[in-house]
C-alpha cells in the first residue's frame, strides 16, 4: 500500500448518493439536539455519531470533513437558534441578517469537527484502535471549541449525558471527558455493526458504558458542611421592558420587597435583578440601596443581588453585589460573554447594527474570594460562566477555602420563551456533578432551581412566572478528581492525553502505509 492511501472500506460499507449523506448527516446532527433538552433522550447523542463514524469509515478524507462539517454546522444552529431572537427581536437587527449571523457561526465553529473527521478518515487503519482516535479527535474538536477565541462550549457533548450512566464518570473527567467517552462507544458501536455480530452490537456496547459507569461508580468525594435556607427569586421582566423606564419601579418595586419579605438565610436575586449602575440608582431610588443593606446588616441572613457595578473613569463590570452583616461583598464577572460584554476586535460595525446596550466591560478575578454566611463559602458566577467548569475549578485549589456552594444569577430573558432554558439547567447539573456541590440557580425568566451535588433537580419554578423558589441546601466539603486537577492544570491533561492518542495512530498508519 502507497503512502498516504486511504485504509481498505470495511465490510458492508455503504455507498450511498452524495445527497443523501450531506441530508442525513444534517438531519442527525439536528436530531441529537434533544438530548440536551429532554432527559430521556441521552442515547441520541450516541446513535447519530456511530452513524457519523460509519460513514466517516466509507469515505474519503475531503468528503469526511464535508460530512463532519454539515453533521456539526446543524448540531449546533438547532442547539443555539435562539440567538437569533435576541439579535432581531431585542437586537432590531433584520431578520435575514440575524438568521445569517447563526448559521455563519454554526458553520465557523463547525470547522473544529470537520478537521477532526477529515483527519480520523486519513490516520483509521480499519483496527479497534480506530475508536480511540476517533474519541481523541473528537475531544480535540471539542476542546478548541471550548477554549479558543474565549470559547464557545454551548452544548458540547458530554451535557448530553447528565441523566446517562456516562455521568458517574463527571467528577472524574469532566464534560470534556464525558464527550470523549461518549464518541469512543459511538465509534466501538460503529465498528461492531460492521461485523457478522450486528445482532448483539449495539447489546454489547450498552453492556459496556453500564460497566465503565459501575466500576468508576460517581463516588462521594465530598462529605456535608451544614445546611442553609434559601430563597430564589425569578422576576420575568420581560426583555424588552428591563431597561423601559416606564417600567423601572415596578421592577425595583418587586425585587426589594421580596428581597426584604423572604425569612430564608439567603436570598439570590439575578443577573442585572436591579438594572441600574450606582449613581443611576442614587439619582432614581435614593435610599433603595441603603434600605437594603440595612436590612441585611442583622446576622444571620444575607443576600446576592445581581446588578452592574462602576463609572466612566473605572469602567463597568456585571457583578454580583452581597449584603450580610460582615459587610458589602463584591463579584465581578471574569469571562465575558463575546459581543454581549465585549466586542472583538474588527466587529464593532456588527454591533452598531443593532439596538442592544452593549460595552465593552471589565473583567473580574479569575479566583475571587467567597462570599461567607452562616458557615458556608459561596462562589457566585454569572450566567455564561458556568459553562466553564475549568474556571470554576480553580477556586478549588485550596481546599480550605473552596467553595460550599455555587450559585449561579442568570437572565436568559434575551432568548425568548426557548430550549436555552433547558439547555442552561443541563449545564448546571453538569457543572453540580463535575464538583459536587450543590448549585442554586436565580434567574430572571427560568430556570430557578436548586440542584444538589449529584445533579439533581430538588426543586423548580415554572419558567416564565414572577415568583420565589424557596427551600434548603445542604453545603460540601471536599475536591473531586476533577476539581483536582483541572485547578492545578486546566484541561491540559485531557489535551495532552488526546494528542498522544493521535500521535501514536497517526504513526502506526504510516508504518502501515510503508514506502
Amino acid at each position: 500500500m502507497s503512502a498516504g492511501a486511504p485504509a481498505a472500506r470495511p465490510r458492508g460499507a455503504w455507498r450511498a448518493a452524495p445527497a443523501v449523506d450531506t441530508a442525513l448527516a444534517a438531519a442527525l446532527g439536528a436530531l441529537q439536539t434533544l438530548a440536551f433538552v429532554h432527559t430521556a433522550a441521552w442515547p441520541l447523542p450516541l446513535a447519530t455519531l456511530a452513524w457519523l463514524v460509519w460513514r466517516l469509515d466509507a469515505v474519503s478524507t475531503r468528503r469526511a470533513a464535508w460530512l463532519g462539517g454539515c453533521y456539526g454546522t446543524a448540531w449546533l444552529a438547532a442547539g443555539v437558534w435562539w440567538l437569533f431572537i435576541s439579535m432581531h427581536r431585542y437586537g432590531g437587527l433584520p431578520a435575514p441578517l440575524a438568521a445569517g449571523a447563526v448559521a455563519l457561526l454554526a458553520a465557523a465553529l463547525s470547522l473544529y469537527l470537520a478537521l477532526a473527521c477529515a483527519a480520523y478518515a486519513r490516520w483509521r487503519r480499519g483496527t479497534a484502535s480506530d475508536a480511540l482516535l476517533f474519541a481523541a479527535l473528537w475531544l480535540l474538536a471539542e476542546l478548541a471549541r471550548g477554549v479558543l477565541f474565549t470559547g464557545f462550549p454551548w452544548v458540547a457533548s458530554g451535557y448530553a449525558m447528565v441523566d446517562a450512566p456516562l455521568a458517574a464518570l463527571a467528577p472524574w473527567v469532566g464534560v470534556y471527558g464525558l464527550g470523549a467517552v461518549l464518541a469512543f462507544a459511538a465509534a466501538a458501536l460503529a465498528r461492531l455493526l460492521q461485523t457478522r455480530c450486528r445482532a448483539w452490537a449495539g447489546a454489547a456496547v450498552a453492556a459496556g458504558v453500564w460497566a465503565v459507569a459501575a466500576m468508576a461508580g460517581p463516588g462521594d468525594f465530598t462529605r456535608p458542611a451544614g445546611t442553609l435556607s434559601v430563597a430564589l427569586l425569578q422576576p420575568n421582566v420581560a426583555q424588552d421592558r428591563k431597561f423601559d423606564p416606564e417600567h423601572l419601579p415596578q421592577t425595583l418595586g418587586w425585587v426589594a420587597r421580596e428581597l426584604v419579605r423572604a425569612e430564608a438565610e439567603l436570598v439570590v436575586a439575578p443577573e442585572t435583578a436591579v438594572p441600574l449602575l450606582p449613581f443611576q440608582l442614587r439619582d432614581y431610588a435614593p435610599g433603595y440601596w441603603d434600605g437594603l443593606a440595612q436590612h441585611f446588616a442583622a446576622p444571620g441572613r444575607g443576600a446576592l443581588v445581581g446588578v452592574p457595578l462602576g463609572d466612566h473613569d473605572s469602567g463597568y463590570t456585571n457583578s454580583v453585589a452581597g449584603l450580610s452583616a460582615d459587610g458589602d461583598y463584591r463579584y465581578d464577572k471574569w469571562h465575558l460573554v463575546p459581543f454581549g460584554e465585549f466586542i472583538p476586535p474588527g466587529f464593532r460595525w456588527f454591533t452598531e447594527l443593532m439596538n442592544i446596550p452593549l460595552g465593552d466591560f471589565a473583567r473580574g478575578l479569575p479566583d475571587p474570594p467567597p462570599f461567607r454566611l452562616a458557615g458556608q463559602r459561596i462562589a457566585p458566577n454569572i450566567c455564561y460562566e458556568d459553562l466553564f467548569g475549568e474556571e470554576l475549578a480553580l477556586r478549588f485549589a485550596d481546599p480550605a477555602r473552596a467553595p460550599t456552594l455555587l450559585v449561579n444569577l442568570s437572565n436568559i430573558g434575551w432568548f425568548g420563551r426557548t430550549i436555552a432554558i433547558d439547555q442552561h439547567l443541563h449545564i448546571s447539573r453538569l457543572r453540580a456533578l463535575e464538583l459536587q456541590r450543590p448549585m442554586l440557580r436565580a434567574t430572571n425568566t427560568g430556570a430557578t432551581a436548586i440542584v444538589d451535588h449529584r445533579g439533581r433537580v430538588a426543586a423548580l419554578l415554572p419558567p416564565h412566572r414572577a415568583s420565589v423558589l424557596t427551600g434548603e441546601v445542604e453545603g460540601r466539603e471536599g475536591v473531586t478528581p476533577y476539581a483536582w486537577w483541572a485547578a492545578r492544570a486546566g484541561l491540559w491533561p485531557l489535551a495532552a492525553a488526546a494528542l498522544a492518542v493521535v500521535a501514536a495512530c497517526a504513526l502506526a498508519r504510516r508504518r502501515t502505509a510503508g514506502p
